[in-house]
């Protein structure tokens, strides 16, 4: 049998282990995967070169079809093509996803914008719960969820919350869930304010641990008790993880989504960085127990996997207004898979740990397994090759996002992706993105 393209002398890392491989590829598919060489019309060396499954990052903001000077479609997906992303999950809380309509807007928009596969995500929103089913069966991923009102997006307080996950319950629909509770956010922005203070240490005193704990501590019960399936987002402490896993121990059926920031950045620095440590939850490691617990939490399951919450904003963007003022959130497209590889040679993770938590695991949370997440025959060819020996520093000058800046610049990493590889196309080659916008939608979990 011939075969569109072949990868010969790679190492296929999958979650269960890695071996040295050749893999074949027809069709845009995987057919072949062994110790044979297929013959092909292509052939890309991989010896030396570790071979993971494409990176599958669910909770990415790009901004389009809304008004896009933070960041859009072709930017965002270069940025993730480049850095070894090949599907990724959207939403973006400037042109909320509501009802079926939205969606179908949003779909055909995009058609020819993106670099790499993409799911979609709604919103869900007080008072729209009836579009729960049809939002569900169109085909979005999950239902992005707040418990208090950010970024435009009203909160649901525990009645709406309820009412959504009951919804969901009933067509097995899943949600992601933002905890913080707006009771004690608000509160505290109303003493801080009083108070007079807009000095950057309001953050972590605003954004607060209470305000996490107290909404995941909700969040995960009321997940339970209506036999509904979530995600908590961005999880930013070990002892959020006691309360998510509380909860598991009684059925609940919840995962507890990691980000770069919370096993990378620090809670002091928003004191030196300001506005560019603005995300929220905001960081809250404060010494290196704390990044070694988060670390060995990922390890074991307990943090379900990785995603970067990109959120980009531009240095000038950062530089607009008061610390109450400016946007929140950070860019994390073009390092998120580099972090993780980087752990492993900080020997913080494995490779294995790599293509579970950036690869398999959120793609069969949101519907994309089995053609999304790993490198098996009849699953898409979408692949990452790493040279584990490269070194390197990331400086902001080769950030691709249209932030322009990393919180990480100056950090040097070892291993790098050195080729993306979308449905047996080349996507990004030798550092750069080739924008070929030949990325498609993917339908998430729900009846076609």
């Amino acid at each position: 049998m011939s075969h569109d393209v072949s990868i010969l002398g790679g190492t296929i890392v999958s979650a269960r282990g890695r071996v040295r491989l050749n893999v074949g590829v027809t069709d845009g598919k995987i057919s072949y995967v062994g110790p044979e060489k297929p013959e092909s019309a292509k052939v890309i060396e991989a010896d030396g070169l570790m071979v993971l499954p494409g990176g599958v990052d669910t909770h990415v903001h790009l901004m389009d079809p809304s008004a896009t000077d933070r960041e859009d479609f072709p930017t965002g997906t270069a940025a993730a093509a480049r850095a070894g992303v090949t599907t990724i999950i959207e939403h973006t809380h400037a042109g909320p996803v509501r009802t079926v309509a939205d969606l179908e807007e949003k779909r055909e928009y995009l058609g020819g914008r993106s670099n790499v596969d993409f799911g979609l995500a709604a919103h869900a929103w007080p008072g729209f719960v009836e579009h729960v089913t049809p939002l569900w069966r169109a085909g979005i991923a999950f239902f992005k969820v707040f418990t208090c009102t950010t970024h435009g997006v009203p909160g649901h307080g525990p009645a709406d919350l309820n009412r959504h996950l009951a919804a969901t319950s009933d067509v097995g629909a899943r949600s992601l869930i933002h905890c913080e509770d707006e009771a004690l956010t608000e509160d505290a922005e109303a003493v801080l304010r009083g108070d007079g203070r807009d000095d950057y240490g309001i953050l972590p005193e605003w954004r607060n641990r209470d305000a996490e704990i107290v909404a995941t501590a909700v969040a995960a019960s009321l997940v339970r008790r209506n036999q509904a399936a979530a995600t908590l987002a961005h999880v930013s402490h070990p002892e959020v993880v006691s309360y998510i896993a509380a909860e598991r121990a009684r059925g609940a059926d919840i995962a507890a989504e990691a980000c770069p920031q919370y096993f990378l950045l620090r809670e002091e620095e928003i004191h030196e960085h300001g506005a560019l440590r603005k995300f929220t939850p905001p960081a809250r490691a404060r010494h290196r127990h704390d990044e070694d617990r988060m670390w060995e939490l990922l390890r074991d399951g307990e943090l379900s996997f990785i995603s970067s919450d990109h959120a980009p904003s531009t240095l000038e963007q950062k530089g607009c207004g008061s610390i109450w003022e400016v946007q929140f959130g950070l860019p994390g497209i073009d390092t998120t898979f580099p972090a993780l590889i980087d752990a492993v040679a900080r020997e913080q993770l494995a490779w294995e740990d790599v293509a579970r938590v950036y690869a398999e695991a959120p793609a069969r949370r949101y519907g994309l397994w089995p053609r999304k997440g790993a490198v098996r025959v009849g699953f898409d060819a979408d692949f990452a090759l790493v040279d584990p020996a490269a070194r390197w520093r990331l400086e902001n000058e080769a950030v691709v996002s249209k932030a322009g800046w990393s919180p990480y610049s100056g950090r040097d990493f070892q291993g790098r992706v050195v080729r993306t590889i979308l449905r047996g196309e080349t996507i990004a080659e030798d550092g750069k993105a080739l924008d070929r916008r030949g990325g498609a939608w993917v339908h998430g979990g729900g009846v076609v």
